[in-house]
């Protein structure tokens, strides 16, 4: 049996329990303040962000892990005895971490599968879960990476942000566009589409948003299988246990966790924002 090793970063916002059953190797991503850059879970909690995030007048950035404490992380595994590692990383359309884990890689004399989940949260749980079930099957390291690359051409996630400000903090939508949707309660949906948030709904009233992302949810139960959908937050706990009952009302038998985003990607959705994700099978 070879040893393996599960690489990824806090877009997945694995807990301490999944981490040390799976034996995962956590990479954070940060948060830049204008008093300092901060690592995702270590220097700052997500209690602590979003306090940072009210009092903050600009926007903060985020940053990806340097290409050195890759090559670290590489090369302390190698020393464990590790044969090679599959890293797993936030979409490239959002962050530089997957790119920076190809060139880590190339950097190291140790073998590392980096794979774009090309979305983050939730279905990248799922992703490292299907990976050590296969492993544990005997299935080989390419037969591994194939499935799991496969898993991201059907992995769903769709946010609803409770308004449009911070998006226009971060520059994302234009002052007029985000002062014109809070006049008239108009709320976007906005789902991963190959790796990249793309804007797909605009309407009037949160519930309205919400039916445009479960009619999404049904139209992939009706052509496969969705054994759980997690219900995604970014500090929004209440609203998100609200939506997850309502889920359970029309789909009794579905698992539905409720799940809370990274802060790197809150820096553009904002507190409050609610969603969905799934993987179809």
């Amino acid at each position: 049996m070879k040893k393996i090793a599960w690489i990824t970063d806090t877009a997945a916002q694995l807990d301490e329990a999944f981490i040390q059953k799976h034996n995962v190797h956590i990479l954070p991503l940060s948060v830049v303040f204008a008093d300092g850059s901060f690592r995702e879970s270590i220097d700052l909690t997500q209690e602590e962000f979003y306090d940072k995030l009210r009092l903050a007048k600009a926007s903060p950035k985020t940053s990806q892990p340097a290409i050195g404490e890759m090559i670290s992380l590489y090369e302390k595994l190698q020393e464990e005895g590790y044969d090679f590692a599959i890293a797993l990383h936030l979409s490239s359309g959002l962050s530089g971490t997957f790119e920076s884990a190809q060139a880590a890689a190339k950097m190291s004399d140790f073998k590392v599968y980096p794979i774009d989940s090309k979305i983050g949260s939730f279905p990248m749980v799922k992703m490292i879960e299907t990976g050590e079930e296969l492993l544990a099957n005997g299935k080989s390291i390419d037969e591994v990476v194939a499935a799991i690359t496969e898993m991201t051409l059907k992995s769903k996630l769709s946010f609803i942000p409770s308004s449009l400000k911070q998006l226009h903090k971060s520059g994302r939508v234009s002052g007029t566009q985000a002062f014109v949707s809070n006049l008239l309660n108009i709320k976007v949906v906005i789902s991963f589409e190959d790796g990249k948030p793309v804007m797909k709904e605009k309407v009037r009233l949160n519930k309205r948003a919400k039916e445009k992302v479960v009619l999404s949810l049904r139209a992939d139960m009706d052509r496969g299988t969705v054994p759980e959908v997690a219900v995604i937050h970014c500090n929004n706990a209440p609203d998100a246990e609200i939506w997850k009952s309502e889920l359970l009302q029309e789909f009794p038998d579905l698992k539905v966790p409720v799940v809370s985003l990274s802060v790197c990607v809150a820096v553009h959705a904002g507190e409050g924002t609610t969603g969905l994700s799934w993987v179809a099978y």
